[in-house]
């Protein structure tokens, strides 16, 4: 018998049939990836607390495995990636929700076109710029109202991290309230409502999931950051409520350790995987807080 030609509906079919089996090799890469880096923490960090006491590590209020006296609690460390982080987002919340507000509520199309490129544009600078921007321009301004602020601090660094989140805060809950029907609005007007009002009885209520989606990405990445904690916040973990003083976040240990002066193999040089398995674990909780509040905003 002769052999019939494919039609075009099954080659249509086979090619359907390969990009799904291409797209679901890269949803397993990203997974085998993501579990590759966690068994490599988790393996040495084992190693570590066959070590160290697992105790120690969460009670011991000082870090200071690379000096003669070693103690490995990382409850300093813990503190400062805290600290820099809620003042990150002390800065990036309430000026990223105006900007928010002023784009999707007052703004013109022509000028809103031109601002949210803007913001992007903002949120693409080198972590490294704002670093050193933290260092020579931040720290000097805060020593005219804090004449006793040292040179590395947690207060410059909190707050140029404050000012990279910032763009992430403003355009997604600028989408977020641009997602809000108009009807809503139209429907507020209609029965004597004022901007103001329409603004925060009806918009930012409707848009919350997706306002704190927002705050809660951009506080993963704050607490993710490394160069500007590493060049502006310093070296000296120490638990402290003085924004003025020298701190050390997670990342800026890892940088610290990584820099190749530790001698391989020693509790000293597996310090970065268990210190980055807590930061690893730390954003998870963060993430999966995320992913549960997009999830809920789009029930209702």
């Amino acid at each position: 018998m002769r052999r019939l030609k494919p039609t075009y509906k099954s080659r249509m079919s086979l090619k359907e049939r390969a990009i799904e089996k291409l797209l679901l090799l890269c949803a397993l890469m990203s997974v085998f990836t993501m579990f590759s880096i966690l068994g490599m923490f988790a393996f040495e960090a084992v190693w570590f607390f066959s070590e160290v006491s697992i105790v120690e590590f969460f009670t011991e209020t000082r870090w200071t495995p690379l000096f003669e006296e070693k103690y490995f609690g990382i409850l300093p460390l813990i503190w400062g990636t805290i600290m820099v982080a809620a003042i990150a987002l002390a800065v990036a919340v309430p000026m990223g929700l105006f900007g928010a507000v002023f784009l999707s509520e007052y703004a013109p199309d022509r000028l809103r076109r031109f601002l949210k490129p803007a913001l992007e544009v903002l949120a693409g600078i080198p972590t490294v710029v704002y670093g050193y921007f933290a260092l020579t321009f931040i720290t000097p301004t805060l020593r005219g109202p804090f004449p006793d602020i040292v040179i590395f601090n947690a207060l410059s660094a909190g707050l140029a991290m404050g000012l990279m989140i910032m763009p992430t805060v403003c355009s997604l809950s600028e989408d977020a309230m641009m997602a809000v029907p108009q009807s809503f609005r139209e429907g507020a007007y209609a029965l004597g409502a004022r901007r103001h009002e329409v603004i925060l009885k009806v918009v930012i209520p409707s848009a919350l999931s997706g306002i704190a989606s927002a705050i809660l990405l951009a506080l993963s990445r704050a607490i993710g950051e490394t160069m500007i904690v590493a060049i502006a916040a310093g070296y000296t973990p120490r638990l402290t409520l003085n924004p003025l003083e020298s701190i050390q976040t997670m990342t800026a240990y890892i940088a610290q350790v990584s820099l190749g002066e530790t001698p391989y193999g020693t509790p000293e040089w597996r310090t970065i995987f268990s210190v980055g398995l807590m930061l690893f674990l730390i954003t998870f909780v963060v993430n999966l807080a995320h992913r549960l509040v997009v999830r809920r905003g789009r029930r209702y």
